[in-house]
Formats: structure tokens, C-alpha cells, sequence
């Protein structure tokens, strides 16, 4: 295992040394990811926080977040199998990244379904397995943050995941840039707070509930590169 990280982390540097010019690619060592991570303790370790990381490269913040994510999960449910695998699935859920370069997100969805699948012990034959792969497929998205469209030129827009409990979930997209609008618009104190209610910051389509078995029916759906 150790030598296998050694290899992978050497073809990140050879990579970044070849892109470094054209993108500014880098990646933070694990030390110091976590010590970002630790300056927002209580919320990466809460398990429906929602982090998005814009430059999200193989994942380094999003693994040591779904890390944090799942211990959580283990203290509070780890006695009852049901609510773990679906309060789990609610982490990942709550994970979101934006990546210019395709073999990194590649590597970055890899990553995170490798944990997960470690977590709960899951075959890729799995519904949960699949339901996972299928939520990754929505929540992290080839594009550029900059211009919050997708590498096709589309807007970029995210699924918004929440657990009804009783093994449903509930989804509703929202476009990025009309995301980053309402947060400026609805800041406390702001002359245009009462526009945080306006219509244009409504979901732009809102799903039936589902559950883990719905969410795996879509896995035929998901891109090839994305499974």
C-alpha cells in the first residue's frame, strides 16, 4: 500500500510539472488540507454540512471531508445499519466539486466512491453502491468555476440532497451562478435582503422523493467515464 501511494503521488508531480503552466495545477499534501479542515471543525465534521471545493483536482479536501463526514456517522449511528448507510449516503450527498480537467475528476470521483465503498463494505453490484456513483455523477461536475459553466458551455447547476428520514431522500437543483447571487442578495444587514425570497432563487426542478433503490434505477443513466 505504501508503495502504491508512492507511486501515485509521483505521477501527480510529474503531471503537475507538465500542466503547472497552463493551469497553475497543485496539490495540497494531506497535513495541510487537514489543518484547513480543523479550522472548520465543527462543520466538516457535521454530516449534512455542504462543502464544494471549485478546483477540485483528484479530491484531496473532498476525501478528507467525506473522512470526517463518516466518523460522524459512525458515532451517532454506527449501532444500526439502516440509519448508517442511508445517514452516509447523506454525506456523500452533501459533497460537491467543480474540476476543469477530466482525468482528475476521473480520479476524484474514483476516490471518494473507494472510500465509501470501504465504509459500508459495498460490491459495485450493490444498490447503495450504485445509488452513490449516480449521486456523484450530479455533485461533481467537469467545468469551470470561473465562469460557473460546464465543460460543454452549459450553466453549471447542483442537487441540493436532503434525507426525509425512513430511508427517503428529497432533491432539488439550483443553478451555481443564481446560487452565488442569492448569497450576496439575502446577507444579513443587506439593502436587497427580501430578495433571498425571490422566485429567480427557486430550485430550477424539484424530484419526487426517492430512496437508495430509486437512485440506483438511474445508474444506467450515469456518463460511462463517471462509473
Amino acid at each position: 500500500m505504501a508503495q502504491l501511494n508512492e507511486q501515485k503521488a509521483a505521477q501527480r508531480l510529474i503531471r503537475s510539472r507538465e500542466r503547472v503552466a497552463d493551469h497553475g495545477e497543485v496539490f495540497t499534501p494531506a497535513w495541510m488540507v487537514e489543518a484547513m479542515l480543523d479550522l472548520v471543525k465543527d462543520e466538516s465534521e457535521r454530516i449534512d454540512s455542504r462543502f464544494l471545493e471549485p478546483a477540485c483536482g483528484s479530491g484531496n479536501f473532498l476525501v478528507h471531508v467525506l473522512q470526517r463526514k463518516l466518523a460522524a456517522v459512525e458515532i451517532k449511528f454506527g449501532k444500526s445499519d439502516f440509519e448508517k448507510r442511508h445517514y452516509a449516503l447523506l454525506g456523500l450527498m452533501c459533497i460537491y466539486g467543480i474540476e476543469l480537467l477530466a482525468d482528475n475528476m476521473i480520479e476524484c470521483r474514483a476516490n471518494l466512491i473507494e472510500i465509501f465503498a470501504d465504509y459500508l463494505k459495498l460490491n459495485p453490484s450493490d444498490n447503495l453502491y450504485r445509488a452513490a456513483l449516480v449521486v456523484l455523477s450530479v455533485n461533481l461536475v467537469q467545468g469551470d468555476a470561473l465562469t460557473m459553466k460546464t465543460h460543454d458551455g452549459e450553466p453549471i447547476s447542483f442537487a441540493e440532497w436532503g434525507y426525509l428520514g425512513k430511508g427517503k431522500f428529497q432533491r432539488r437543483d439550483f443553478r451555481l451562478d443564481v446560487l452565488t447571487g442569492s448569497s450576496a442578495f439575502s446577507a444579513e444587514g443587506s439593502l436587497f435582503a427580501h430578495l433571498g425570497k425571490h422566485e429567480i432563487f427557486k430550485p430550477i426542478r424539484t424530484y419526487p422523493t426517492m430512496t437508495v433503490n430509486t437512485l440506483a434505477a438511474a445508474y444506467e443513466n450515469v456518463p460511462e467515464e463517471a462509473k
